[in-house]
């Protein structure tokens, strides 16, 4: 019998995610390209000059708060060094970061993975671990966790590197009496002081202080990454740092990649966050909860701030209270200032599929399906883009 026509299979179709509802309360963003005196941002240059040192002053005086000038010293020591880690194929170096400043200190124990087939020096991620270290982040490999796919990492030439924020600062509204605040600050708290979110930052920055010093680690090539309250973090450090030549976040919602201004009935809003968390950001943040409208800045101009260096936001489709398409947007609002520095930025306008990153030149954004957590998916999305921001190609050791 003769066989039949072939039948072309029908590809499965394209998940979006919902559209905003109709009734969504309208808001104005904050011009990124305008400066305080009524100017319009024109070029690179008058971005560096003007507007990029205005756009961080407001952040720093109406949401994160400022790092105090406190004078301390910084100081690495290589704990432990293994050149047989991972069954020989990476060498793992724990190191602690101090930090004194008087009779006071703290410390920061970074574990850090190189690769040992790559070229050195090679470039890096650095995590920034909001969630228990024992569970996620084990130098051992006794126990694995996708929020820290170390052999994945290594298996595509790039170091992996990760320290707890807590070292840093407790998550907790202790009065900051503790962590960088106890070690740092002096007097009496004004409404710019700094958050534990700042706080966090800055040890993000000591951890760059190290890699400067370690010949392993291409120090023009390290990408910062956070989820939730690390992914906040992580934006605030690759926005002030820019050393840092790769800014992630994952679900890091209000006050990290979602726009403020937006109010949908799902998401979390300044007042709530502020309610929840009273020690993350700077007593001024709080005077704007219910009043978005008013606030100098959104989260857009915050991405801004990491341009011409690269930008990844991503989203999970069931994580209504990060606000998916709120953090879209806001990476779609940096486009002009890259457009300065002649990058298209996220090159489109339009949500992608949820599955199918949008990678534009120097921004990429995705949505994939799930919930509040940092997968295998991102890193590997994460790690994609890696390749082209770093010229790697996608060639594996």
């Amino acid at each position: 019998m003769a066989a039949g026509p072939l039948v072309a299979e029908t590809p499965p179709t394209k998940a979006y995610f919902p559209p905003d509802a109709p009734n969504l309360p309208a808001y104005t963003l904050p011009s990124v390209l305008t400066a305080s005196d009524g100017r319009t941002i024109a070029t690179a240059e008058d971005w560096r000059k003007i507007r990029r040192p205005e756009v961080l002053e407001l952040f720093r005086k109406y949401v994160y708060g400022r790092v105090p000038d406190t004078p301390c010293q910084t100081t690495f020591k290589v704990m432990s060094e293994d050149a047989r880690a991972m069954d020989g194929a990476a060498t793992l170096k724990q190191v602690d970061v101090t930090i004194a400043s008087g009779p006071k200190s703290l410390t920061i124990h970074l574990v850090l993975f190189v690769p040992n087939k790559a070229p050195k020096p090679v470039p890096a991620f650095l995590l920034l671990c909001n969630r228990p270290a024992a569970e996620n982040i084990d130098p051992t490999r006794k126990v694995k966790s996708e929020f820290w796919p170390a052999e994945e990492a290594v298996a595509r030439g790039y170091g992996i590197a990760a320290f707890f924020l807590g070292d840093v600062d407790p998550d907790k509204n202790d009065g900051f009496k503790d962590g960088a605040h106890g070690l740092l600050d002096v007097g009496d708290r004004k409404p710019d002081a700094w958050g534990t979110i700042a706080a966090w930052a800055w040890g993000a920055s000591r951890i760059m202080d190290y890699f400067e010093t370690d010949k392993d680690i291409a120090r023009d090539k390290v990408a910062v990454i956070g989820h939730s309250r690390g992914g906040k973090t992580a934006l605030w450090a690759g926005a002030q740092d820019e050393r840092f030549a790769f800014t992630i976040s994952s679900d890091s919602g209000c006050g990290g990649a979602t726009l403020s201004r937006r109010r949908t009935k799902e998401k979390e809003t300044v007042a709530r966050i502020n309610k929840s968390f009273p020690h993350w950001f700077c007593e001024a943040f709080k005077g704007y909860g219910d009043k978005e409208d008013t606030l100098p800045v959104d989260q857009h101009m915050l991405i801004a701030l990491v341009a011409p260096r690269a930008v990844y936001v991503a989203s999970a489709d069931k994580d209504l209270w990060a606000d998916p398409r709120g953090e879209f947007l806001a990476v779609a609002g940096a486009t002009p200032v890259y457009q300065l520095f002649g990058k298209k930025g996220l090159g489109t306008g339009e949500m992608p599929a949820i599955g199918e990153p949008a990678c534009g030149d120097g921004a990429a954004y995705h949505i994939r399906e799930g919930k509040h957590n940092l997968t295998l998916f991102d890193w590997q999305r994460f790690m994609d883009f890696a390749d082209k921001v770093f010229g790697r190609g996608g060639v594996r050791p």
